[in-house]
């Protein structure tokens, strides 16, 4: 399989790391660079300098986040693997809010908030979606992270012999904050491979109500299933009232018209008021 889905998504440096890594997952180590920088955990290379482990305190996305104001804010974190952002977000928001289905990830999202004694972070092992029920999650257990539900990406998977499958709960975001009592968001991160659209749809209420900022990383298993996933994005929220989208990676404005830009990296969503 793999040299399917491997090479088609991840680069061959990204793949030996990923090796790296495995065998040394139970290493507990503090983070060198990057969000989480200062912080304990497990899992990755944040243990090298940045220029061993492909971390970039310049890149796009980073500087991002940390010019973001997220002080006395409410975050929902969607989609964390194994905690780098929720952790970030837990050092500066004051109240995080994070969905990650996959029974690994989930279990090191805890070992990683424990061992920062991190008290803010809500976790829900919970997929998020346009409707209650449950779904497949189809992984290649050398890139969890990758781990998707989107047919395309699953099936990409599954043209070897080593893709694993888990059965997870969906909920609905407006459902959930309901039943849970959650305070609506200021922010909302989502990178859930493929699932991006669905995620917003089952969030439809509460985008309406409380308009936070979106900031989401964009999937496709072919590049024009990423054409047709950012252009589907950009007119639910364009449709929502937000008028101010940019791509991370270009500094791009983003509009229905010109959507392709967006189709891979970041693209965020800010609400015009009035």
């Amino acid at each position: 399989m793999t040299s399917t889905f491997r090479e088609k998504h991840f680069s061959k440096r990204h793949i030996w790391e990923a090796r790296i890594s495995q065998l040394l997952d139970g290493f507990v180590y503090t983070q060198k660079h990057g969000l989480a920088k200062g912080m304990r955990r497990k899992g990755g290379l944040g243990f090298l300098p940045a220029f061993l482990s492909r971390g970039d305190d310049t890149n796009p996305e980073y500087l991002f986040f940390m010019n973001l104001d997220l002080e006395g804010k409410v975050v929902y974190d969607i989609g964390v693997f194994e905690g780098i952002t929720t952790m970030f977000f837990s050092r500066r928001a004051k109240q995080v809010v994070s969905y990650e289905p996959n029974p690994g990830s989930l279990a090191r999202v805890r070992e990683n908030l424990r061992l920062n004694n991190v008290t803010n972070v809500e976790l829900r092992d919970r997929a998020v979606g346009n409707a209650a029920g449950s779904i497949t999650l189809t992984l290649d257990p050398l890139m969890p992270g990758a781990a998707s539900a989107d047919n395309e990406i699953a099936s990409q998977m599954d043209s070897g012999d080593v893709a694993e499958k888990v059965e997870v709960e969906v909920v609905r975001v407006d459902d959930d904050i309901r039943a849970q009592g959650l305070p609506d968001p200021d922010f909302v991160k989502i990178d859930i491979e493929g699932f991006e659209l669905a995620a917003l749809e089952g969030m439809r209420e509460m985008l309406g109500r409380a308009h936070p900022n979106i900031y989401m990383e964009m999937h496709g298993a072919t590049r024009e299933q990423k054409l047709e996933n950012v252009r589907n994005i950009v007119n639910f929220v364009s449709d929502l009232g937000y008028a101010d989208l940019r791509h991370i990676e270009s500094d791009t404005p983003i509009t229905r018209d010109n959507s392709d830009v967006a189709a891979e990296g970041h693209l965020f969503c800010v609400y015009a008021a009035g």
